[in-house]
Order: C-alpha cells, then structure tokens, then sequence
C-alpha cells in the first residue's frame, strides 16, 4: 500500500513538474553514500550501517497532535488544586492563616482606595477583592499572587469610564466597569485556555520597569490635589507633567485636608524605616517588626478614621474635611452584568492596552515571586485564573482585577504555605463588608489619597536597578526611560505600546543585523596550576621535555574561536586560518529571512577578499568582464598580477545557534553557492554543516542539495572521502568501559596505599584530609607500577579483546551533516582539491 501510494505521488509530482529529487546528486536511487576511497572502513570495525530518516508531514503532525495522555492532563491541569489540596495539613493551614488575615487586613483600605481611581463607588473596590482571592486559588499556579484591585488597573478603568460617560452619560460607571471586566476576562480567558501564555515573555524587564515607573508617577501626581485639598478646578486626568504643573501653580489653595493626607503620608513612611531599622538593629525579632509594618496601613486608617469620628460626629451636614461616606451593607451591587453594544464599542481601542495591563504586572510578579520560593509558574494557567476572576467578579459588582505587587509581597513574607490563604482573606473582606461599613462612613479621603501615593510609591524603579540595566545593556536604558517620558507626557497606554514597540524594533534590529563571525584554529592545553593535564587524569611539567606540549596528542587538543576576538578570547593569541581556502562561518543569532542576507553578503565578501579566482583566464576579452570584477590595470595582463591568496575548496557553517530555517533563508544559502560555484568554477565549492540541531533544519538543508557533494558541471563527482562519526556500543566491550575500570582500580590502589601511610604514621587508620598527587615519590610509583600492571591485563581480558562495536553517531545518507566542527573540517580537507601544504 505504502509503494502504490508513492508510485501515484511520484507519478501525481512529475504530471505537475515537481522535482522530488531536487539537486540530488545521488538522483532517485537508493545507492548509498560511499563512492571514493572511504577513509571509514568498515573492515576494521564492526558496524551497523545507519541511514537518517527525514521527518514528513506525518511526522510534523504527530508532534504538534496532543496524544491520549496529554489530552487528559490539559483538563486536569485545568485545577491544579488537585495535585496538593489531598495532601493538605495542619501545618500549612496555620502559615495560610497568618497570610490570609495579613492580607485581607492590608487589602480592605487598599480596595476602597482604588475604588476612587477607577471612579466607582469605594464599595465596588471590596467587591472586586472579595471575588479575586475567592475565585483564583482553584486556578493558581503561584502560592504568593493576590488577586484584586490595584492602582494602574483601577486608573486606566477610570479612565475608560470617563471616556465612555462623555458620550454615554447616562450609563453608570460601576456597570461601565463590570462589562469591561467581562470583556477582559473573557479575552484573557481565551488566552490561557489555547496556552498562548508565552505572549508575555515579548515584553522585556526594562518595558515592564518603564511601564510600572510611569504609571507610578502618574497615580501619585493624580492622587496630589485629594492629599492637599486643593479647591482649584482642574483635572486629574490630563497628562501627568500638566497635573503637576497645576498642582504647584495651586497650591495656596490647599485646605486643612492637607493635614490628614499629608501627614498620613508621612506616618505611613516613618513606621516602615522605623520597622525596617528595628529589625536590623534586633534581629531575634524581626518577625514581630514584619508584621507591624505590614499593618501599617490599617493602623494609619484606623487612627485618622478615629480623628475624623472625634472631630465630625456631630457635623455629618457640614464636616471638617471631606469623608468618604456612606458604604452600603453586604452586596448591594450584586446582578448580571448589563452587556450593552454601546458601552463595548464606546471602549474597543482601548482593549489592547487593558489586556497588557491586565497580564503584564500579574506574570512579572508571580515569575519573580516564583523564583524567589522555588517553584514555577504556568502563564498559561495563570491567565485563566485572571480570566475565571474577572468573568465572575462583575456578577458581585466587581471591576477589572489583577495581581497586587504589595499584597504579593506581604503575603509571601507572612508565610504563607498554599493559595488556600485566599479563601482566609476572602472571609476578612466578607467581614468587612457586613460589620466594618458604619466605620468606613468617617475614613478621610485625604489620608486614602496618602495611602495610594504610599502604595505606588514601591513601584517606583530605584536608581539602582536602572543602574544594573545600563551595566547589562546600555539599550535597556533608553527602552525604561522612553516608556517613562512618554507616560509621563502623554498616558499610560501610549507607555504601553511605545516601550513594548520599541523593544520589539531593537528585537527585530537584533535579529536583522546578527554579526556572524569567522572562526580560526588554535591548540590549546589543559593546565592544573603548573602543571599539564592529559586524557588520563595525569599530570605532566609545562614546558619540559618530561610531556612536549607540542609532539604529545594525548596533551592539547584544537578549538575554534572568531578571528577577530570578538568573544574577548586573548587577542595575543595568534589564530590560523584552519586550512588554505577553507572558511568556518557560524551564525551568531539564528538564521531566517530578517537576517539571512545580511549574513551572507559578509560571508561572501571575505571570500573574495581571501582568495583568488580558480580560472584568471576566464574572461576571454576585457569587455567579457562584469563591472564588479574589472581586473588588472589596462596594459597589463592577466598572467602578470601577482596572488597568492589560496583558491576557494569548502565553506564550513556552524548552525549551532541555528534552531530553524525558513524558505527565505535556504534560497539565499542557495544563491550564495551559486555565486561561489561561478567564482571557483570549473570546481565546485564543497558545503559543510555543522551542530545541525533539528531534523526539520536537516531536511530543508538537503532539499536544496546540501548535505552531500556538489557535483561539477563538466565532469560531475571527483573522486571523494566521506568521513563518519562514529559511537562505541555494547558497554561492557567499549573503551568507556575500560577506562572506567582502570580508574576505579586505580582509585582502590590510592586508598589501599593511604590508609597504610596513616596506619604507619599514626598508629592507626584515619581520613585523609588533603590529597596531593607527585609523579616524583616512591609510593606514588609503585601505584602507576600497579596502574601498568592493570591496563595489561585488561587488554589481555575476554571483554578488551573482543571485536569493539561501534555505530554511526549520524546517517550515511547525509555525509556532510558533521556532529562537530573537527569532524567537518576533517572531511573539507580530506575532499580538498587543492594538495594542502605539510605545515597545515
């Protein structure tokens, strides 16, 4: 059946002039690969003839097609609960308590708080925490992660709502909120469920830092005119260098709600460096410091609040500085959130920036958090448990949530042991919304304001991290301070979408200009102090005549590094080239269609600047000449130029970085031999390969006639050397094996050796504490006595006599696909047309 079936696609290619074979010079038989004096004998070792398979459409599609196994484990993977919810314990449910209650004590002020930037009652800001932390432990990957209100979210949400109010007045925001939280979540949702959780990796640290740092500056310059209780009418929404402006230009008008934010700012800031000092100072109790700066924040309400009761009680119709007010009981806002086409298409173009928000914070943070504690984070799983959140939080009355960077933190410091803690802090919100909202009636909005600048304050990136920028790359510099300019000047989204476009033009301007780089050949050896170390774990005298660094192949061995010393090798180092018009080429990022002309125009042009034409005399007349290549001198001839540059034999490329290629790319590869094809003719140009890492990458190589000799066009194939690597099989028989025996014998010897030396010195047996090995003592030579004695008799062993077996590494069919850089450049000088000076 399977012959019949390719009969017809043979038949079905050749109707419509498909070339199966294409530049095969083997052509559709199945003769194998071994034309030539083979310097691979298979007359002195046993081997098993080995031909690479090229992977099919078949192939491809078995691996991208998840099997039985793998379908069920992305429906169980959907609740990663499972996996520790059965193994849960006493111990973890008092570190999940601690945390629990730690948050949701930190969470309730900081959820009013937010509330107001997302220009919806503060009661929507509880609702909102209520649902996170209820919903998202069932779809947690991370411990640490707080889902809830947080203040770059709840600015670009009112912001949306006042976009959409100024044309849709009549629409409340709360509502104008909710279906932007199903919107989002119904989108983020999406994301995680087709695992499209990697988009998040194109957006770099430095845009993230630059993204957190302007939203920052703009929350708390907004948040300046509530803190002071300025009268003048301006708005807080304009851009954040114009709210600056005009909260300095009016600050006379400030009022005595400058006293409750001012200095609730400031209290909030002088119990975390007290704390943090005193935990420095006694250190046996920095748990206890922990917890008091974490509660911080409720101990500054608590106390203003009290202030604010004393002082308005009886003043509710004209009080002394403005509250907050009444905060219904229980969940007033819970219903079906109201889906209108109106307010949805009222808020389209600002989706985009909605859903980076959305994810980027929440993914930075609990990678970062994940790292910290030793584990890992599905982003995948994660956006759906942001998107599960956010679908359901509208059905309580609850706007857009994500992950909280400060609640993060103090979670993680609490202690806390699984998600379940988000269950804990649930029930301390629901608390709060059923018994604490006759308190919250008196919280001043000042000292919310002083609470925000607070929080946001820790978004800030120090100078310190931008400092480790510049010393990593100097271009994540600019990256973090464009982000920062245009948030600043402009609005967050456009920070958004400048940082993360800019980092991907200096991606893609990366890809493009990738510098490949010419390798050179140099021996090196390995060097223990002063000594040199061989293949046996020996010891030898640099520079002696004891081991001649330079007549012992057992003592060096030959690397390849860039000619230019462009990888900071020592560039006293004198590198040669490998061999007479050999050229080894790697590729430094990749090779595809951004960057595959710009590495070969270099390829290319330091050939021609290496080496000469094979055929001075291929143009008959000067007006055969083409412009490019004009030649001598007019009244010169041809013959009398003096060159001696060597003639082109073989490129070399190393795909070690080289991961996949493209059509783009192949067809360039192709052109390029052409052209050096044309330059060494009447020979051709032999191709090798290198670190070829995929099969797919194999297979594309092959389909334009790589992998295998270029025949010539006048008298086709020369008479050839495939040269094959190869592995030895049958472990007991292999020289591995031998080795290892050897050692370990030789192991045994040593310690037999030092438990008599201790024995004889000390009376008794004891550990050795230092090992010193000296060629130059007597006890020292009866062990390599020993260690000759051993070899001999192994060798005269069953095992060690035995016929060794050994397998191709690669297939036969591909001869000039190498495992490595020695294995290529051996067959390029073996194949090498051009006899090769003895000094090479």
């Amino acid at each position: 059946m399977g012959e019949q079936a390719t009969k017809i696609g043979h038949g079905l290619a050749k109707g419509l002039g498909i070339k199966v074979a294409y530049r095969d010079p083997m052509g559709p038989s199945n003769e194998p690969v071994t034309r030539g004096e083979s310097t691979f004998s298979v007359g002195t070792v046993d081997t098993c003839a080995y031909n690479e398979p090229e992977p099919n459409s078949i192939d491809w599609l078995c691996e991208i097609a998840p099997s039985g196994q793998q379908f069920i484990d992305y429906f169980v993977n959907l609740f990663p609960f499972l996996k520790w919810i059965t193994r849960y314990n006493m111990q973890w449910l008092l570190g999940d308590l601690v945390a629990g209650i730690t948050v949701g004590a930190v969470v309730v002020p900081q959820g009013m708080a937010y509330a107001k930037l997302a220009e919806v009652p503060v009661q929507y800001g509880l609702y909102s925490s209520f649902m996170g932390v209820l919903v998202y432990w069932f779809f947690a990957t991370s411990k640490d992660i707080t889902i809830g209100p947080v203040a770059v979210m709840s600015t670009l949400t009112g912001t949306i709502v006042l976009q959409v109010q100024a044309t849709y007045p009549d629409y409340p925001a709360h509502m104008i909120a909710s279906t932007l939280a199903v919107i989002l979540g119904g989108i983020v949702c999406f994301l995680g469920l087709i695992r499209l959780g990697f988009i998040v990796d194109f957006i770099p640290l430095p845009a993230i830092s630059a993204f957190m740092t302007g939203s920052a500056i703009s929350i708390a310059s907004g948040q300046v005119k509530t803190m002071l209780g300025e009268s003048a009418d301006f708005s807080t929404r304009d851009a954040t260098y114009l709210v600056i402006i005009n909260s300095l230009k009016h600050l006379p008008s400030a009022d005595i709600n400058a006293a409750m934010g001012v200095t609730a700012c400031a209290m909030l800031y002088i119990i975390r460096s007290g704390c943090t000092y005193a935990a420095k100072k006694y250190p046996a109790k920095a748990k206890i410091w922990f917890f008091v700066s974490t509660l911080r924040t409720v101990f500054v309400i608590l106390f203003y609040t009290m202030i604010s009761a004393a002082v308005n009680l009886h003043r509710k119709d004209n009080p002394l500085f403005d509250m907050l007010g009444s905060v219904p009981r229980g969940f007033q806002g819970a219903a079906v959130p109201k889906m209108d086409r109106k307010i949805i298409s009222a808020f389209a173009n600002q989706l985009p920036a909605a859903v980076i928000v959305l994810l980027i914070e929440h993914i930075a943070i609990s990678k970062s958090f994940g790292r910290v504690n030793n584990y890992t984070i599905n982003p995948s799983q994660e956006f759906i448990g942001i998107g599960v959140t956010n679908l359901l939080g509208p059905f309580l009355g609850g706007y857009p949530s994500t992950g909280s960077f400060s609640r993060t933190a103090i979670k993680s410091k609490a202690g806390v042991r699984t998600p379940l803690a988000g269950l804990i802090t649930a029930l301390v919100v629901l608390l709060a919304i059923y018994a604490l909202t006759e308190v919250f009636y008196y919280i001043p909005e000042a000292s919310l304001s002083g609470v925000i600048i607070h929080a946001v304050g820790d978004l800030i990136t120090s100078p310190n991290t931008v400092y480790q920028f510049w010393r990593v790359s100097p271009l994540d510099v600019l990256i973090f301070f464009i982000g920062v300019v245009v948030t600043v000047f402009s609005s967050i989204e456009d920070g958004v979408y400048c940082t993360i476009c800019v980092s991907l033009a200096v991606l893609l301007f990366r890809a493009a200009k990738a510098r490949g780089q010419f390798l050179g050949r140099v021996t090196i050896h390995s060097v223990v102090g002063d000594h040199l170390l061989d293949n046996d774990g020996k010891y030898g005298s640099l520079g002696t005549n004891q081991h001649p660094p330079d007549h012992d192949e057992h003592h060096h061995r030959s690397i390849f590094l860039p000619v230019n010393h462009a990888d900071g090798s020592n560039p006293d180092i004198e590198l040669e080239q490998p061999y007479p018009g050999i050229f080894i080429y790697r590729f430094s990022e990749g090779f595809n269609y951004p960057n595959a002309n710009h590495y070969t125009d270099a390829l290319v042009q330091t050939i021609f600047n290496s080496t000469r034409r094979t055929n001075p005399h291929a143009y008959a007349r000067r007006g055969d000449r083409p412009w490019n290549d004009p030649g001598p001198r007019p009244g010169r001839a041809v013959e009398e130029t003096e060159d001696t540059r060597p003639l082109l034999q073989a490129v070399i490329l190393d795909f070690s970085s080289v991961n996949n290629v493209d059509t783009t790319s192949v067809q360039n590869l192709i052109d390029v031999r052409n052209q050096l094809d044309l330059y060494a003719s009447p020979r051709s140009v032999q191709w090798h390969f290198a670190h070829i890492n995929n099969r797919w990458t194999k297979r594309a190589l092959a389909a334009a006639g790589f992998g295998f000799p270029t025949p010539t066009s006048s008298d086709g194939f020369h008479r050839w050397k495939p040269i094959f690597s190869v592995a030895e099989i049958e472990g007991s028989a292999s020289a591995a094996a031998h080795a290892e025996m050897i050692n370990n014998q030789r192991e045994q010897a040593l310690h037999k050796h030092d438990v008599e030396a201790n024995f004889h010195k000390h009376g008794s047996t004891t550990e050795r504490e230092t090992e010193t090995i000296e060629s130059t003592s007597s006890q020292d030579s009866s062990i390599i006595a020993e260690d000759k004695q051993l070899q001999h008799d192994l060798k005269d062993s069953k095992a060690y006599r035995g016929r060794r077996r050994v397998a191709l590494v690669q297939g036969m069919n591909r001869p000039f696909f190498h495992i490595d850089l020695t294995s290529a450049l051996q067959s390029a000088v073996a194949n090498s047309s051009e006899v090769i000076p003895e000094h090479h």
